[in-house]
């Protein structure tokens, strides 16, 4: 029989112990945290991983840094934060390129985009823009298409991102035209050779390629959002100009890896709601051509699987081969 004695100690041993979760919970951060952006320094991930960071630096106190990794359509980097501590002090800026489409694209992807990641939120969208060279032949879709009709092959099309090309596949589709698809590991090479007329057109997220545009290098033909961007006004969507329905683009979401305690989780993404709710942050993404948004863990993780089934659809109607 336990004695009175004996049921204090252990009552006021459960007590210590929630107690001590609960401080613990209070003190995150008490060191810096890492966000890991997947893709190339200057990207449209990168550029809002740092302008969130500095947001979430300013509230907690504590050092964010931005661990640029790019490689293998950010899988690299990904896969990377998959495997970290879950402590919540690494954290991972990913796409709908790297927890949709790397799951139809790659036959042994290191890492399943819902197994190994806990969600945080969903921070945003982001349009592609096709670009041409500012001083080419194609003012227009309409010229860009009948050019690609009238050499079926010939032209060539480039992207530096797994939703880049998977956008591209979904024009030439819309578009019922034949070009060559064109890899970059970054979008500077693809900058310099389509301003320089060796390749004809590149998919590129509209906060990146926009620089390219002002600095009249690069031509903005069309972006690929349902509705013009307030960014670039001037730049007509792909379905005004003759393809109804055509909607295509990126989002971008914060992940922490699978086991991060919740309390942690929870600050996480209450440090982050904090953030994207300040008017000064959302001006700046909107500057970036990044659409704000937020969501909960669970809204993410369903649109986490609905980006899975949504690109493997397109993947395999344009039947491409799965890379190792």
């Amino acid at each position: 029989m336990k004695t009175p004695q004996f049921i204090l100690r252990a009552t006021a041993g459960a007590l210590a112990l929630v107690l001590a979760l609960s401080a613990r919970g209070q003190g995150f951060p008490e060191r810096p945290i890492r966000i890991v952006s997947p893709f190339a320094a200057g990207s449209s991930t990168d550029v809002i991983a740092r302008i969130i960071g500095q947001k979430l630096q300013e509230n907690t106190g504590q050092p964010v840094i931005v661990d640029t990794r790019p490689g293998a359509n950010g899988t690299i980097a990904v896969d990377a934060v998959a495997k970290s501590p879950p402590d919540g002090y690494t954290i991972v800026l990913a796409s709908n390129g790297t927890h949709g489409i790397a799951v139809s694209m790659f036959s042994k992807l290191p890492y399943d985009p819902v197994r190994d990641f806990d969600p945080i939120m969903h921070v945003g969208r982001v349009s592609y823009v096709l670009l041409v060279s500012a001083t080419g032949p194609h003012a227009s879709l309409k010229d860009l298409v009948a050019a690609a009709k009238a050499n079926p092959g010939k032209l060539s099309i480039s992207y530096a991102a797994s939703v880049a090309q998977l956008t591209g596949e979904l024009f030439k589709a819309t578009a019922a035209i034949q070009m060559t698809s064109v890899p970059y590991k970054t979008p500077v090479n693809a900058f310099t050779d389509v301003a320089g007329g060796q390749v004809d057109a590149h998919f590129e997220p509209l906060p990146s390629g926009l620089p390219m545009i002002k600095a009249g290098r690069l031509k903005g033909l069309a972006v690929t959002s349902a509705t013009r961007s307030a960014l670039s006004p001037d730049i007509p969507t792909i379905a005004e100009s003759g393809y109804a329905g055509f909607e295509s683009g990126a989002w971008i979401a914060f992940f922490a890896p699978a086991g991060t305690p919740k309390d942690r989780l929870a600050k996480l993404h209450a440090e982050i709601l904090r953030a994207m709710q300040n008017t000064e942050v959302r001006e700046r993404l909107a500057q970036v051509g990044m659409e704000p948004a937020t969501s909960t863990p669970e809204e993410l993780r369903d649109m986490v699987a609905r980006e899975i089934a949504k690109w493997a659809r397109v993947y395999k109607e344009a039947n491409l081969p799965q890379q190792n």
